[in-house]
């Protein structure tokens, strides 16, 4: 097949009479000679309010294929190439007990999939519930506040990203195909066809739990075992190499591989790797307050009023250098989502925003962050990120009494609580109440959002409106630790594979997911399974 790159049609006319048209021009051939063409990527060329227009690329069968190639010299026009994802070969070292994989996340979910796959039956434990259970637990904290905290919005099958807009896009290169991997597996069990080509794919939290649910179903008949409400307390080093675990403080099981998917939220499992000789390293992140703005503005702002009915809800990506060099930015946009209170911890609140896939919701939500970096810790301690983090969290808890605190703009930058919306009404889950957000926020973080959010006005029109909500806090945009490896994905006491974000290694779904990937891939290479 031929790949075609900078096929442009403007939204209004396309169809798939006006994508082969355009293909046939670019090959410079009849469309007759065209069999058929399916959409490899598909992006949204906006620049020009008056003229939007879809770019496409193009997988294409054609006749005489060999011939049309070698008459056409452009960087848009090449074979399409090999990306199918390929298992690598198995190593030759036995494993004496199967592999297990501490979390059911992104990064845990892919590497016992691959495992699966290759025929090593891993064993996958999860602290929290099944997904249908972890969903009941967790509405019930919005509606009463009373949390679970070994099953919440961060910990339970599918992990964090499970009660988020389930975003799948990531600057990460694919040469090897394992983001294809992901993508193809995501629809194989329930996905939307259309993740596989958009360049800013989600699935949506609704679907997202049944595609989760199905992957589990197809990974035990392939012989993984999932246990679930079972959390990793300990293990026991033998020379320098993994030979036990401990499972809810009681229970001991043999194990030589072990995978720590933990998640970026798992604090009592950090302290204890740590206590346990883990090599590990603070690492900067972000924090700030998550934002709701009406869609619709948002909408207007990036398409114009006239594409407004024939596009899908539009998101942004804002970013923005201090004067004193931190950085301000979008991060988990959520068009037509909701603010969810994503607390895991007793007397601490954090927040985070979710979308279903059809983002119907009024309100547009993104967190707002700041850069934070270990000078803002006040030590070099691997864990004092996480401390930050835990800080500022029972800050939020006590502001709002148990509730998200909330603010409007406008009172926010004259250091007052509100006390009434205007235009601009919460979408929420989880209770809420007015609060000061500048007794919540360091100084510094205050000032750096005062400076970029008139920057982010002018960029997206009403993003500065007096009447925008803002809510508090967005601490878990990524790990706050990194547990060290080496080339082959190991850290340094031998079995220990420490992956995906909690591990410091991947930033969102599909990186994590490709990260887990990777990992069990070193694991292949270098042992045979025991079975």
């Amino acid at each position: 097949m031929i790949r075609i790159r900078q096929v442009k049609i403007l939204i209004e006319q396309d169809c798939p009479q006006k994508q082969k048209e355009q293909i046939s021009k670019k090959l410079r051939i009849s469309e007759n000679n065209i069999l058929e063409f399916y959409i490899h990527k598909q992006s949204l060329d906006a620049r020009k309010k008056d003229k939007i227009y879809y770019v496409y690329e193009f997988d294409v069968k054609i006749k005489d294929e060999t011939k049309v190639l070698s008459k056409i010299h452009s960087q848009d026009i090449l074979k399409t190439p090999d990306e199918i994802y390929h298992i690598p070969k198995t190593g030759t070292k036995l494993l004496s007990s199967r592999p297990v994989i501490v979390g059911s996340g992104p990064a845990g979910l892919f590497a016992g999939y691959i495992l699966a796959e290759a025929g090593y039956n891993p064993i996958i434990l999860e602290r929290g519930e099944p997904i249908k259970d972890r969903k009941n637990t967790v509405e019930n904290f919005w509606t009463t506040g009373k949390l679970n905290t070994e099953s919440n919005v961060q910990f339970g099958e599918g992990g964090a990203g499970t009660f988020s807009d389930g975003k799948l896009n990531t600057l990460v290169k694919d040469k090897e195909g394992r983001g294809r991997k992901v993508f193809s597996t995501f629809v194989k069990h329930g996905a939307p066809k259309e993740i596989l080509y958009l360049q800013k794919p989600h699935i949506g939290t609704d679907l997202l739990s049944n595609v989760i649910e199905n992957m589990r179903n197809e990974m035990i008949k392939m012989g993984a075992e999932f246990r679930y409400c079972t959390c990793f307390t300990n293990f026991k080093i033998k020379e320098q190499k993994l030979c036990e675990i401990e499972l809810n403080h009681k229970e001991i099981i043999p194990c030589d591989v072990l995978v720590l998917a933990i998640g970026h939220s798992a604090r009592d499992t950090f302290e204890m790797l740590l206590n346990h000789g883990l090599n590990m390293s603070t690492k900067p992140f972000a924090l700030g307050v998550r934002v709701q703005h009406p869609q619709k503005m948002i909408d207007v702002s990036q398409y114009g009023e006239k594409y407004v009915s024939l596009l899908s809800k539009a998101s942004y990506k804002l970013t923005y250098t201090t004067k004193n060099k931190r950085g301000v930015y979008s991060f988990c946009m959520c068009p037509g989502g909701y603010v969810v209170n994503a607390s895991s911890e007793e007397n601490r609140l954090a927040v985070n925003g979710m979308s279903n896939h059809n983002r119907d919701g009024e309100n547009a939500n993104s967190a707002i962050v700041i850069t934070v970096t270990p000078e803002d810790f006040g030590n070099s301690n691997p864990l004092s990120g996480m401390e930050y983090q835990r800080q500022l969290e029972a800050k939020a808890y006590q502001l709002g009494h148990g509730n998200i605190p909330i603010q409007l703009w406008k009172d926010f930058k004259e250091n007052k609580t509100s006390t009434q919306f205007y235009d601009v009404y919460p979408q929420m889950k989880g209770k809420y109440q007015f609060a000061n957000l500048k007794e919540l926020l360091p100084k510094e973080l205050c000032e750096a959002l005062e400076e970029a959010i008139p920057v982010f006005g002018k960029k997206i029109k009403g993003f500065d409106r007096d009447d925008f909500i803002l809510a508090g806090i967005e601490s878990r945009t990524s790990s706050p630790v990194r547990i060290e490896r080496n080339d082959m994905l190991e850290s340094n006491l031998q079995g220990i594979y420490p992956c995906g974000e909690g591990a410091g290694y991947a930033g969102g779904i599909t990186t994590a997911a490709m990260d887990g990937i990777r990992v069990a891939e070193e694991i292949i290479k270098k042992y045979k399974s025991s079975k």
